[in-house]
């Protein structure tokens, strides 16, 4: 898991937010989640993420929410990860839906406590942040420039999720529940698909903290996320993965919940949620068949400090 050196070209960075299942029951509008099931990405996802990686040899990138470190055991089970090559990034300390809708200082004090419990409780302090929802705004890229991070990895400049999230939102409402998650500026659309130095507005191009947008097709624009990966089967997965190539830079995202189905306690989320109707070893299948494709055209896998130093 050696550094990226100065080759910018066909690089790949897998990232996994580590949203626990509390964090979807929150999306959903949904009762509280299930006490056996609520720490299943800690307890379940994290064995399977850790197997996955060492079996294809590549590095990852977590993304670590702060608050999820208080539980017992959490922290250690980072900090091995991390021993072992990988990378901790910074996902706030209360994983708040609404983060840009708070004041400058609520804001900068999400980041300062997500960036101060997992440097206490892994001994890695993260150069890289990843806003919950990739919903982004100027002041929060400004804290982040001002905090030194190395880079940001948030913008999602995907016309589908776009508009498939403020759906969803109008559904939830018109069913009576109250989502936590808040739709993102149709501006975000304009956003380079590939490594950029954030201007002003953060969707233009300037001289500010480097960004590293979440991955998208070529041409139509398509989520190359585990989400949309792992629905569509491993074949389909494989056909997505080839209209990447070429790009300087593959940003796969993942959630720890795209390693995770209905066996493992999601029975309230599976009405709600097509994905985790997909069983575990489906789901590997095609993560490992985008891993493969890619590979084949060359692609050597990097964690996001590696690729943001190789960009910068």
């Amino acid at each position: 898991m050696s550094g990226a050196g100065s080759e910018t070209t066909r690089l790949c960075a897998i990232s996994v937010d580590l949203d626990e299942i509390p964090f979807y029951h929150q999306i959903h509008g949904l009762g509280d989640a299930d006490r056996d099931s609520a720490n299943a990405v800690f307890d379940t996802a994290l064995l399977r993420l850790d197997d996955f990686a060492r079996v294809l040899e590549i590095p990852l990138t977590f993304f670590v929410i702060g608050s999820t470190l208080v539980r017992e055991g959490n922290g250690a089970k980072l900090r091995a990860l991390a021993d072992k090559g990988h990378e901790l990034g910074n996902h706030t300390f209360g994983h708040r839906y609404d983060l840009t809708h708070l004041d400058g200082p609520t804001m900068k004090e999400e980041i300062d406590k997500g960036q101060d419990a997992i440097e206490l409780a892994t001994g890695k302090r993260p150069l890289g942040f990843r806003a919950p929802g990739y919903t982004m705004t100027d002041e929060l890229l400004g804290l982040l420039e001002n905090a030194g991070f190395a880079y940001d990895s948030s913008v999602f400049p995907c016309p589908l999720y776009w508009a498939a999230k403020r759906a969803a939102l109008s559904l939830i409402r018109l069913r009576g529940r109250q989502s936590q998650s808040v739709p993102d500026t149709a501006n975000v659309l304009r956003a380079p698909t590939r490594p950029y130095r954030i201007g002003h507005p953060y969707w233009k191009t300037g001289s500010g903290l480097l960004e590293l947008p979440i991955q998208v097709t070529r041409g139509l624009r398509l989520p190359f996320i585990g989400t949309s990966l792992t629905v569509a089967g491993h074949r389909v997965a494989r056909q997505l993965a080839r209209t990447v190539i070429g790009e300087p830079l593959v940003n796969l995202e993942l959630h720890g919940i795209d390693v995770l189905d209905v066996g493992d306690g999601l029975d309230a989320l599976s009405r709600h949620q097509p994905d985790v109707k997909v069983t575990y070893q489906k789901k590997l299948e095609s993560l490992t068949a985008v891993v493969e494709t890619l590979r084949e055209a060359g692609y050597r896998f990097v964690r996001l400090d590696e690729a943001a130093r190789a960009f910068s």
